[in-house]
């Protein structure tokens, strides 16, 4: 099954509002394995980048201003996404941009039976804990340390890593190749040859025994001797 996991930066929270999107990165699974293709674009939001927005990506206004706007890049995005499922994390935040986007060039918009959120995931598998991609990361292992800021393919390739620990982890062999018979191995347990030592002995020596006899015979009135039978 083939899947895209995909993360947006915008300039701020609410397409409705007048924000919009300015990058997206995308990440292809197929049965939950990343195949290495990836897709990542930035976009001019014709429109400035709010200083609270630049805080959270880096991404200026210097930056885009030489890049596409939306409807320029679209067809590329598209086909990168065919008919896909789309995981993302919040993703009714992602998709209201992403809709909102193709919605505003008059292409069709991507229906929300397709929206897989790992938030939501994450909630029904982990209620009361912390579900920021940052702590999904921290749970799962998942190595972090050179996100400094937020980065629409590299926060998707994170997700990508913590979408398949929230389904329970990659188990090899299982489902990753659909026509190709699975090799079995048999293991046949090999005895090794035995050495079979010579049995120890536990027997005094005549000089123990002598010994033995000499201190026992000094013994007065022993509790084993005939009068304390008596």
């Amino acid at each position: 099954m083939r899947e895209i996991v995909f993360d947006t930066e915008t300039t701020g929270l609410s397409f409705a509002g007048g924000d919009r999107l300015v990058e997206i990165g995308c990440v292809e699974m197929v049965n939950r394995v990343e195949t290495g293709r990836t897709f990542h674009a930035y976009y001019h939001p014709e429109r400035n980048m709010p200083a609270e927005a630049q805080a959270v990506h880096g991404i200026s206004e210097a930056f885009l201003s030489d890049k596409p706007k939306f409807a320029q890049g679209v067809d590329e995005l598209i086909e990168f996404l065919g008919d896909a499922p789309l995981v993302a994390h919040n993703a009714g935040f992602d998709f209201s941009f992403l809709n909102g986007e193709l919605q505003r060039c008059g292409r069709p918009i991507v229906h929300v039976k397709r929206m897989v959120d790992t938030l939501q995931i994450a909630r029904s598998r982990h209620p009361g804990a912390k579900h920021t991609l940052d702590a999904l990361c921290s749970r799962f292992g998942v190595d972090r340390s050179h996100r400094v800021l937020h980065g629409a393919l590299l926060d998707a390739q994170l997700l990508a890593q913590v979408y398949v620990e929230l389904l329970g982890g990659r188990q090899i062999g299982l489902g990753l190749v659909s026509d190709a018979p699975i090799a079995t191995t048999t293991q046949v347990a090999v005895r090794r040859p035995v050495t079979v030592r010579p049995p120890r002995v536990f027997r005094p020596s005549d000089a123990e025994l002598a010994a033995h006899a000499a201190f026992v015979s000094k013994l007065q009135d022993p509790l084993w001797g005939v009068g304390a039978l008596e």
